[in-house]
């Protein structure tokens, strides 16, 4: 067990029904935030979101999943309600923070991470093994898997401020139309991350192969849900691994738990019941 030093904050009521707030210190020092709704001693789900993306994105899972399990979602260092630390925004340090929170959690737990979220938990498991975990969800990010993604040409489009760019990219995360308080929302908080750190996270110099071999020395259940050009890797990973079920989405954007809620929340929540706990 990691020796932390603690800070919590407690808000609202105990009951399932109401978000509680909590703050911790990483080793290093950064001020780490996450949320937790539903039942004390309920089986535990965290979630992990993508680049310089909050945790309540995943609202839709916390409110359907929270009946029944306690759901913790979770902001990365720079994201959310999380501190803006002076470095760490590495495979190394980010893994090191999903430990550090899940050593705060009761029993094992599934980790559900998106997009960046994938490689972050995949980077914990490099370092930590997956002793703690009972499952893992793997959202819309290569796994290390053959093929590799195939991305199109690059064609430069206007010079944009960062502002609009981040606009942009967060409206392109989405198949369904989502209001536009929502998209401000959602890209005001992407902001707080300075574009140095934002970029930094881009590069996570790590070879894919790595991502793989950490993937396949876990044999705890996978579910891995991705959109129709990472199809290929999930049929190979259902090949080379046990225990590893595989979903695709054709018709959502990149944040597809959002876009499909209830077709994902109805997969995860099989997953959960006859493959994890």
């Amino acid at each position: 067990m990691r020796f932390l030093l603690l800070l919590v904050v407690f808000c609202g009521l105990a009951g399932p029904g109401r978000a509680r707030d909590y703050y911790f210190n990483a080793s290093d020092g950064t001020r780490l935030h996450y949320s937790e709704v539903g039942p004390k001693g309920a089986p535990v789900i965290v979630f992990v979101p993508g680049w310089t993306m909050p945790g309540w994105i995943f609202a839709p899972q916390a409110r359907y999943f929270s009946k029944q399990y306690q759901v913790v979602t979770f902001d990365p260092r720079g994201q959310g309600r999380s501190q803006v630390s002076d470095g760490g925004y590495d495979p190394v340090r980010r893994g090191e923070d999903i430990g550090e929170l899940l050593d705060r959690l009761p029993g094992r737990v599934v980790v559900a991470g998106w997009s960046l979220g994938v490689l972050d938990t995949l980077a914990y498991i490099h370092q930590d093994g997956d002793a703690k975990l009972a499952g893992l969800v793997l959202i819309d990010n290569s796994v290390g898997e053959n093929p590799p993604p195939v991305w199109g040409p690059y064609h430069p489009g206007p010079v944009l401020s960062r502002d609009a760019k981040m606009y942009q990219f967060v409206c392109g995360m989405f198949e369904t139309r989502q209001s536009p308080a929502y998209l401000d929302r959602l890209t005001q908080t992407c902001l707080r991350l300075p574009e140095a750190d934002a970029q930094a996270l881009l590069r996570y110099p790590v070879p894919r192969e790595q991502w793989k071999a950490d993937l396949l020395s876990s044999d705890v259940p996978v579910l891995y849900v991705v959109r129709p050009h990472l199809e290929a890797q999930a049929e190979n990973l259902q090949r080379d691994r046990p225990h590893t079920h595989i979903a695709v989405f054709p018709k959502a954007g990149h944040a597809l738990f959002v876009d499909e809620a209830p077709r994902f929340n109805a997969l995860m929540g099989h997953f959960l019941k006859n493959s994890v706990w």
